[in-house]
């Protein structure tokens, strides 16, 4: 069993708050991925779950067995790290073997993990190369089988695979979904690419300066965001957030430019948020309620486009299918389905619908 759980933990540097009353349980076999801009604190939660830090205050438990004085060595966890650290003088066959080596584990298993791993990872026919004579993508291969390797209770990645080509990117995470999903081992991931969180995880965890601000399953954390914090830090282009304004006949936004019927969000609303995709743009004419947008920009990405505009002092993004024949200059009616509206208190917590 290899659920990982934080109660109430807190780490500091100095002044610096890094993790701040962290509570969340990672279950067993479970692809968990901590996600926010750099220096939230998702780095630091690696060290303290790997043991290359200790808690200031709170308890970590690893399969239920608190940690917090047992050595990175007594923990049995696995790490990842981002620069890949493998040794410049080995091969990689001796760069993934090492951590048996060390172990005394006998050749004949070593042998047997070796051929596991690498036809899991398609290295094979490079374990006899040294890492300066692989490329980016190799060598990240090699420092992910040195991990899988090691049959550990659970295998920490530290954004390993940042420094890698976009392509390369798309294909290794769903390799490493794959191999996760294989192993049937719990896998904790750190990154601060949506794209990448949001397509690999069973659940994430969002964090902002060392605090956690949601976490559950990444459509849910999408669908229904907690606050406009995660609703700004999930999606691209990123949520539209409006200033509402109530009147008798409802609640607009953006200089008129939205309207929304009366009833169709709760009271308290101080702020709306509509994500592009589902801000639709009609051209302007006669009949059209409320106040017309201006196109500011377009931007045909071929199987969809971007529209950006202005409303009054508002600027919004809209995200439409195609490319439709929409000017810069051009006046438009903007509309959204009240359904698909999400409402924001005063202080950026979310409403219930």
């Amino acid at each position: 069993m290899a659920e990982i759980a934080f109660r109430h933990v807190t780490k500091r540097y100095g002044d610096t708050l890094a993790v701040d009353d962290a509570s969340f349980t990672v279950e067993d076999n479970e692809f968990f991925c901590f996600f926010g801009p750099p220096l939230s604190g998702k780095s630091t939660i690696l060290r303290l779950i790997l043991g290359l830090e200790t808690p200031d205050s709170g308890e970590i438990l690893i399969g239920g067995r608190p940690v917090n004085k047992v050595s990175p060595a007594g923990r049995n966890v696995a790490m990842v790290f981002q620069n890949l650290a493998l040794f410049p003088h080995m091969t990689a066959r001796e760069n993934v073997c090492f951590p048996l080596v060390e172990r005394k584990v006998a050749h004949a298993e070593i042998d047997r993990r070796l051929a596991d791993v690498s036809a899991k990872l398609h290295i094979g026919h490079i374990l006899h190369k040294p890492p300066a004579q692989l490329s980016g993508g190799e060598r990240q291969r090699v420092a992910i089988a040195r991990a899988l390797v090691r049959d550990p209770a659970a295998y920490l990645m530290d954004d390993p695979i940042s420094a890698l080509d976009a392509r390369l990117r798309e294909e290794t995470r769903v390799e490493l979904k794959r191999i996760q999903r294989d192993l049937g081992k719990t896998l904790i991931y750190v990154t601060h690419d949506q794209e990448e969180a949001m397509s690999v995880a069973d659940r994430m965890a969002i964090l902002d300066n060392g605090a956690i601000r949601q976490v559950g399953a990444p459509s849910e954390i999408y669908d229904s965001p907690a606050s406009v914090y995660v609703a700004r830090l999930l999606g691209s282009p990123v949520m539209n957030i409006l200033a509402g304004r109530h009147t008798e006949a409802g609640l607009e936004a953006a200089h008129g430019a939205i309207r929304l019927p009366a009833g169709s969000v709760p009271a308290g609303t101080a702020e709306i948020g509509i994500r592009p995709e589902n801000l639709k743009v009609e051209p302007w004419g006669e009949g059209k309620a409320g106040r017309p947008a201006k196109v500011f920009e377009v931007e045909p990405l071929g199987g969809y486009t971007v529209v950006t505009l202005d409303a009054g002092q508002s600027r919004l993004r809209a995200l439409m299918r195609g490319q439709p024949d929409i000017r810069p200059e051009a006046e438009v009616a903007l509309f959204c389905d009240p359904g698909r509206i999400h409402c924001f208190a005063q202080g950026g917590g979310a409403l219930a619908r």
